[in-house]
């Protein structure tokens, strides 16, 4: 009877572009996959996780080459070349897997290491995965214990706590200006990705409003709604400024838009009430001296790069951390699962035992009917006594730590001595 293993076979950013990614057979929704999936022979378990960086399948299934083709084909489906597949797939089995799956709920694994937004999408096809009624009590249980292992990297290391984006280390910088971004405005000059992504970040720091100043009023208009923001035309700029407390800045233009000299007496306006300029165009939006105004604290991209590399290089420590942690929850989940194997067996073990027990004593209690009940108990209770101890020490044998490797062995050697009959 070939024993079962956890198989994980995917493709992710760093090994497939994103044009084979687009047109993976099992790209988008989770519904027809999962049931696809259920349906191929040997697959007993499955779960299926699908990003815009990752595709990932993971089963318990019987241990065979025909079971990991068949998943293979229904990974790409027609979009490559089974001959070309090996080019991008990668497949781990049992421990690599389980160490793969912890690599990625911990995002050890991702475009950026220390994101937070993969554990939410494990979750999510989870979800998915458990209404379909795809997983059993190894899935559950390795699943939930990726999460449990994301939620143990993120208390025990700071692999989450430094901005590794240009965008959100604009926003980190305000914060460490203001304190809270609670209750501030921002003005977005420009209406470009990069001011998009900071201006996003900030809405969710609790930013009060978002106003959009572009040339183009109806792009204002269109990136304002996003952010429940307003849009205004960039003649108005300098009004706007006097209510600003976070500007940024990211137009095409060719030269400098915003001078020292237009700033200063929008300044006494302001009552020298702070204000933080970001510049992330290329070239420069905004006039350098304008860090030599009091209050007004000017950053541009190259500052934000500085800060982007310096937190990589603290993410990295703490990196080394969460895969220390990743290793030890990888061979805690190995050894459970070498105490698996053994687990049918103690079952049917006990199972003959007490079947035997029920036997004579049901042969035994009807010869003797002038018992009392309560003789009749003393009796029972006798009974299953002798079995337990009878059986404590096959079943010790079988748990024992210091073999595990031998298990199979185990296994076989006890089935034979006591008559255990594998079922088909």
């Amino acid at each position: 009877m070939p024993s079962d293993m956890i198989l994980l076979l995917g493709v992710n950013h760093k090994t497939t572009p994103l044009a084979v990614r687009e047109q993976l057979a099992v790209g988008k929704g989770y519904e027809e996959p999962l049931h696809a999936l259920r349906s191929i022979a040997g697959c007993k378990e499955c779960y299926l996780l699908s990003t815009c960086n990752r595709v990932e399948i993971v089963v318990v299934a019987q241990a065979n080459a025909q079971v990991e083709e068949d998943i293979a084909k229904l990974l790409f489906g027609t979009s490559v070349a089974p001959e070309q597949r090996q080019d991008y797939l990668y497949i781990y089995r049992n421990n690599e897997a389980v160490h793969h799956l912890f690599m990625v709920s911990t995002s050890l694994d991702s475009m950026i290491v220390g994101e937070a937004q993969i554990l939410g999408q494990l979750k999510e096809a989870y979800r998915h995965a458990d209404e379909a009624k795809c997983t059993g009590p190894v899935l559950n249980r390795l699943l939930h214990k990726s999460f449990s292992v994301a939620k143990r990297v993120r208390s025990e290391t700071q692999i989450g706590a430094s901005a590794v984006s240009i965008s959100y280390a604009a926003v980190e910088l305000a914060k460490k200006i203001f304190g809270t971004l609670e209750n501030k405005n921002v003005l977005l000059i420009g209406a470009g990705e990069m001011a998009e992504l900071a201006a996003e970040h900030l809405v969710g720091q609790g930013v009060s409003k978002v106003v959009v100043a572009n040339r183009t009023l109806s792009r204002a208009m269109d990136l304002a709604k996003r952010f429940n923001g307003t849009a205004v035309s960039l003649d108005e700029l300098f009004s706007q400024l006097e209510q600003a407390d976070i500007v940024i800045s990211s137009t095409g233009a060719p030269n400098i838009i915003l001078h020292k000299k237009d700033v200063k007496p929008i300044m006494r306006a302001r009552r020298n009430e702070p204000i933080f300029f970001i510049d992330i165009a290329v070239p420069r939006d905004l006039d350098p001296e304008l860090n030599d105004l009091n209050n007004v604290y000017l950053y541009d991209i190259d500052d934000l790069h500085n800060v982007v590399e310096i937190n990589k290089s603290a993410r990295d420590k703490e990196a080394v951390k969460a895969r220390r942690i990743v290793d030890e929850e990888t061979l805690k989940f190995q050894n459970w699962m070498e105490g698996l194997s053994v687990v049918p067996t103690i079952t049917a073990l006990r199972k003959k035992a007490d079947d035997i027990c029920q036997a004579e004593l049901e042969r035994t209690l009807s010869r003797l009917q002038h018992l009392t009940t309560n003789e009749q108990k003393a009796i029972e209770k006798m009974a299953s006594a002798i079995s337990s101890k009878l059986l404590h020490d096959p079943v010790s044998f079988l748990k024992n730590e210091s073999c595990k490797e031998q298990n199979d062995v185990k296994v076989e050697m006890i089935r034979a001595a006591f008559g255990l009959v594998d079922k088909d």
